[in-house]
């Protein structure tokens, strides 16, 4: 609509069809009038430039179209493509994408969220921070909520895709071994990410059944960070001679830190990802590790948001496997 132009209202479709005000609100619903009805009115709708008030439609309908998606940290190459992905799958169904970050902060988290509780927002897609929160509890017994990636014990999440952990970390580091490392250094993004199936307490569990001395190491997601925690272990009196970065953009960091002290992947050090980025192919070597079936998750996590509003019923739990990558950027530990 240009701008000053006079907002086309209901009454100016209803006149354009020759129906009344009511007819024509039933038929953009679909309700209640016949489908060839339902036809005329929304083309001469689309015709005269007609958009539905989202307030209006939220008194009428109890339901804003907008959805709620809490990311951890957009920092993260993949979390800003899972954002992207599902604001553009929602727009495809006519809901709208709210997207916050909470920068791996617990406290902010909970504040953005009931910020979107505020929005009245029809459903809220979390990538928790702190899954075991309190605050997931009382937003569940709110709105719909759909947990992406980890489980939220504490909440009746609507629905829950989550990542079988246990056997990409037990491949992940079972690899490595099998390459004849001893010292593992693990960058994680935070403190425990998966309290049904903790990463942490898996890795420890793997590193003990294969005999390997592991380590892990609260990493941020940019660069700068990342290389920074990395700069200081491979500079330690006994570095890890392998690191396994549970974000791609974690590993980066780890390739700076190595080539500003003239350090050679694979040769001197070992690095596997785990996100499968797109950027990732482009480093030298290209990097190994593993990756979360990207299309198969998006599809899932949209299907079982539009499934809970839409049926209002609970969708049963996902689980997502890992699948390997090969890149170049693992080898044998110098002697």
């Amino acid at each position: 609509m240009p701008t000053g132009a006079k907002r086309v209202t209901l009454r100016d479709v209803a006149d354009e069809v020759d129906l009344s005000v009511a007819a024509v609100s039933y038929a953009l619903r679909g309700l209640q009038v016949p489908a060839e009805t339902q036809q005329r009115v929304r083309e001469a709708a689309d015709r005269l430039g007609y958009r539905v008030d989202p307030i209006a439609r939220a008194l009428v309908s109890g339901r804003t179209g907008q959805v709620g998606v809490v990311c951890r940290s957009l920092a993260d190459p993949w979390q800003q493509e899972v954002a992207a992905a599902l604001g553009r799958e929602l727009l495809a169904a006519d809901r709208l994408a709210l997207i916050v970050d909470s920068s791996n902060d617990p406290i902010v988290e909970e504040r953005l969220a009931g910020q979107l509780l505020g929005q009245r927002v029809d459903a809220m897609i979390v990538l928790p921070t702190d899954p075991s929160a309190t605050h997931w509890t009382h937003l569940a017994e709110q709105t719909v909520v759909v947990a992406v990636g980890d489980a939220l014990p504490g909440a009746e999440a609507r629905a829950e895709i989550v990542f079988d952990n246990r056997s990409a970390v037990l491949a992940a580091l079972r690899r490595l071994a099998d390459a004849g490392h001893g010292r593992v250094a693990v960058l994680t993004p935070g403190d425990p990410s998966t309290p049904d199936r903790p990463v942490e307490v898996i890795a420890h569990e793997v590193a003990d059944e294969l005999g390997l001395d592991l380590a892990l190491h609260t990493s941020p997601h940019d660069l700068a960070g990342a290389r920074a925690v990395a700069a200081r272990l491979l500079d330690a009196a006994r570095p890890p001679t392998a690191f396994f970065c549970l974000s791609d953009s974690m590993a980066y960091g780890v390739y700076a830190a190595a080539r500003d002290l003239g350090l050679d992947v694979p040769g001197d050090v070992s690095v596997l990802g785990s996100d499968d980025n797109e950027v990732s192919a482009l480093l030298t070597p290209p990097l190994s590790g593993y990756r979360w079936p990207f299309e198969e998750l998006i599809a899932a996590v949209v299907a079982a948001t539009l499934d809970a509003l839409d049926d209002g019923l609970p969708s049963p739990r996902r689980v997502l496997h890992a699948i390997p990558t090969e890149g170049g950027s693992v080898g044998p530990p110098r002697a």
